[in-house]
């Protein structure tokens, strides 16, 4: 019986939790939650599996080895003994990332050409020619991680992010929630898919998209490719399964609908909004209006809120951005019973919603420190 293999899979800050009960609906052993990611084992197959299906996910890496190695040339010799020529060969690309934490080696680029040199050379001496390096999409993506003497390396099974669904334009909001993330907010939201839900303030409605594919039953990596399909070892058969098995999914749930609606006062992001939401399959589903907050009336009941609000400058020093809150309190004082949850980098400006929070959860969106804030609305007067 062969030892199930290792992976690891990142995600963003605070979304550890969601990203673990994902991979042990997928079948993932071992599950270990970590700082911004999720050590998990698993078959050749669920590697696969969780490329198409995870949500929450950045990447997924399947580890190729450990060693102890105390100088540059232990390294170089680690990297150049692995059987590269498995993945691919001196036709394909490659790339190399690397990350170190108190390493003999004291910069991640020079540990990456050093990577990158060890591969290329196994090659050139076996077939007296080398791979090229592509950084934007490469065949192989390689992975070090050099934590002081204990070296991991690994090999990225998706290449592209996994939060590149493969429906959103070159052309964007000018701060678009990234999918994964946005998907991740609203798993940990426990919306059930049949609450009808809104999004008053919805930008390029990334949360309304995610959301309506979940209804749907969408595979996440269904519009796109990934760098393990160019690899020598894929398991056609395997992969053809659970592809077929994904399409048949979406098929089944092509004709669930729940009401989703959304609304924003920025014209060119209602139409980027609209946009994506017919690429992503769910155009038919969610409703998105050109209007304010303070002033937009849904055409149902909302049970769920889910929102991310502009967060702007210090209150004090941007007008704008306190009438932005101002006028999300006014929409979220209106949904008497419904839940509400709001994704806040700006703790001053959650004041003006005039609500009592029953829930932050911390999260972190780029290179901001978020809150993912729950709130009740039980009527409290503006």
């Amino acid at each position: 019986m062969k030892s199930p293999l290792r992976y690891y899979a990142p995600c963003s800050l605070g979304l550890e939790p969601v990203l673990r009960a994902e991979l042990e609906g997928l079948g993932a052993r071992g599950c270990h939650e970590l700082k911004g990611g999720v050590r998990f084992r698993g078959d050749v197959a669920l590697g696969y599996r969780a490329c198409l299906w995870l949500r929450s996910a950045i990447r997924v890496q399947l580890e190729l080895a450990q060693a102890e190695v105390h100088r540059e040339q232990a390294l170089y010799d680690f990297i150049r003994d692995q059987e590269w020529e498995r993945y691919i060969d001196n036709a394909g690309t490659v790339a190399v990332s690397a990350a170190l934490n108190s390493s003999f080696l004291t910069h991640s680029q020079f540990a990456a050409q050093l990577v990158k040199d060890a591969v290329v050379d196994r090659f050139r001496d076996l077939t007296g020619d080398r791979p090229s390096v592509d950084i934007k999409e490469p065949d192989l993506p390689i992975h070090l991680f050099l934590n002081r003497d204990h070296a991991t390396l690994s090999i990225d099974l998706a290449g592209r992010s996994l939060h590149k669904r493969g429906y959103r334009d070159a052309e964007q909001h000018k701060s678009p929630l990234n999918e994964a993330l946005a998907a991740g907010l609203v798993l940990a939201s426990e919306w059930d898919l049949e609450t009808p839900l809104v999004d008053p303030m919805c930008g390029s409605a990334t949360l309304l998209i995610e959301a309506a594919r979940m209804v749907r039953d969408v595979a996440p990596g269904l519009q796109r490719s990934f760098a393990f399909e160019r690899w020598h070892d894929l398991d056609k058969d395997v992969w053809s399964s659970l592809f077929d098995e994904a399409e048949e999914r979406q098929a089944a749930g092509a004709k669930r609908s729940v009401p989703i609606e959304g609304a924003d006062s920025h014209p060119g992001s209602v139409v980027l909004a609209r946009r994506a939401a017919d690429a992503a399959g769910v155009g038919d589903m969610i409703r998105i209006r050109h209007t304010d907050a303070k002033l937009w009336e849904p055409s149902f009941r909302p049970g769920m809120v889910l929102t991310n609000p502009p967060y702007g400058e210090r209150i004090g020093h941007d007008d704008e951005l306190e009438r932005s809150w101002r006028a999300l309190g006014d929409f979220l004082h209106r949904q008497k019973g419904a839940t509400a949850w709001v994704l806040s980098g700006n703790p001053q400006a959650t004041q003006f919603l005039r609500l009592s929070s029953e829930r932050r959860m911390p999260v972190a969106n780029g290179g901001i420190n978020c809150r993912w804030i729950r709130y009740q609305i039980r009527g409290e007067t503006p």
